[in-house]
C-alpha cells in the first residue's frame, strides 16, 4: 500500500434522481479504498463493461432521495479485469500476486465500484486472467456471460427447443451461443438491423419484433418450446400466454425487465387472477468462481464469441450509461479506466 496513491479518478455519484447518469461526476482525486482485509484483493481497475444493474439497483433502492445500497459518494460498476495491487493475509486473497491480472465481478453495487480507479474485490470472485485472453472479453464475464450460462444451463438437455426474448444484448448475445453449446434449437427476438447478428451466432429461428406480433408468432408453433428467457419484459402478455406455447412444466426465466413491478405481478398474481400458467423464475445471479473460470477458458478456446458493441474512454462514461440505457446495444459496452497491458 506503501506506493499507492492517496487519491484515483473516479465517477461518482450521491443520488439517482432523473438517472444515475444525470448524477455521475468525474473526480480526480477521489479517495481510495482502505487496505486490504482477511481474503480481500486490492485491484487496479483496467476494463470494466457495465450492465443494466448498475444503473437500475441504485434507482430502485433509492428512498426519498438517499440511496441504501451503497454508502455515498459511490462509484458505479461490478464487472472488471484489472491487475492485483495488494493482497489481505487471508489465504485465499495470498493465490493472487501483486501485478498478475484478474477478472471477476463485486456482486452488488458498492461505494468503490469499477468507474473508480481502484477496488476491493474477494478472492472467491475472481479469477486470474487466461493467457491471451483480452482484458474487454474478461470484463463482460461477470455478470452477462454467468447470468446467460446460469438462465439455461440448469434447465436444458440437448434437443430441447429454447425461446429468447432479446437475443442482441448483453447477455443475449452470450446465451444463444450457450444454448447452441448445449444442443438446442434457438428461436430469439430482436430488431431488423440485429437479424443477422443473432443468426451469425447460431439462433435457428429470428423473430423480427418490428414487423410481426411476437406472441402471435410463438402461439401459432403450440407448445413447441422446453425452455423460455426473457431479457425484455415485454409484451407485456408474454408470460400470461406463455401456456400457448411452452411445454407444461418447464419455466419461464425472467432476467431483465424495464420495471421491478413488472416482475413482482409475474411472481405473485395467480393464473386465475390473470397471471400466467407456468414456473415463473426470477434469476438471480450466483457469484460463483468456477462459473468465470470456464467461460474464460471457452472464450480462450474460441469456443464462445464476445460481442463488444462499443468500447469508450474513462472521460466518456455518461455517455456509455447513455447508450446503456437506450436499449440500443449490440452486445457488450465496455468502458477503460487505465492502461492496457
Amino acid at each position: 500500500m506503501a506506493s499507492l496513491s492517496e487519491s484515483m479518478k473516479a465517477w461518482l455519484y450521491n443520488g439517482t434522481t432523473g438517472g444515475l447518469e444525470k448524477n455521475l461526476t468525474f473526480h480526480p482525486d477521489a479517495r481510495v479504498p482502505a487496505a486490504p482485509q482477511k481474503d480481500q484483493v486490492l485491484i487496479q481497475v483496467i476494463s470494466t463493461s457495465i450492465n443494466p444493474a448498475d444503473y437500475k439497483v441504485p434507482e430502485q433502492s433509492t428512498v426519498a432521495g438517499k440511496v441504501l445500497i451503497a454508502t455515498t459518494p459511490a462509484s458505479p460498476g461490478m464487472d472488471f479485469c484489472g491487475r492485483v495491487i495488494a493482497t489481505g493475509p487471508g489465504p485465499a486473497a495470498k493465490e493472487y500476486t501483486a501485478g498478475q491480472l484478474v477478472f471477476g465481478c463485486l456482486a452488488m453495487p458498492r461505494q468503490f465500484g469499477t468507474l473508480g480507479e481502484y477496488i476491493l474485490g474477494y478472492a472467491s470472485n475472481l479469477a486470474p486472467l487466461p493467457k491471451g485472453l483480452d482484458p474487454d472479453d474478461a470484463a463482460t464475464i461477470g455478470v452477462a456471460g454467468r447470468t446467460a450460462y446460469q438462465s439455461i444451463q440448469p434447465y436444458v438437455s440437448a434437443g430441447d427447443k429454447v425461446f429468447i426474448n432479446g437475443g442482441s444484448g448483453g447477455c443475449g448475445v452470450f446465451v444463444i451461443q450457450f444454448a447452441k453449446m448445449l444442443g438446442c434449437h434457438v428461436t430469439v427476438t430482436c430488431s431488423t438491423r440485429n437479424v443477422q447478428l443473432c443468426k451469425e451466432l447460431g439462433a435457428d429461428e429470428v423473430l423480427d419484433y418490428t414487423d410481426q406480433d411476437v406472441v402471435d408468432a410463438l402461439k401459432a408453433q403450440g407448445q413447441a418450446f422446453d425452455h423460455v428467457i426473457d431479457h425484455i419484459g415485454s409484451p407485456g402478455s408474454l408470460y400470461r400466454e406463455s401456456h400457448t406455447f411452452l411445454k407444461p412444466g418447464k419455466a419461464y426465466v425472467q432476467v431483465g425487465s424495464s420495471s421491478i413491478l413488472d416482475v413482482a405481478d409475474r411472481l405473485v398474481r395467480p393464473s386465475f387472477l390473470g397471471g400466467g400458467k407456468r414456473k415463473f423464475v426470477a434469476l438471480r445471479l450466483k457469484n460463483r468462481r468456477e462459473d468465470l473460470v470456464q467461460i474464460g477458458n471457452w472464450i480462450q478456446d474460441g469456443k464462445i464469441r464476445v460481442i463488444i458493441d462499443s468500447v469508450y474512454d474513462f472521460n466518456d462514461t455518461v455517455k456509455a450509461f447513455e447508450k446503456l440505457r437506450s436499449g440500443r446495444s449490440s452486445g457488450k459496452l465496455i468502458i477503460h479506466v487505465t492502461e492496457r497491458p
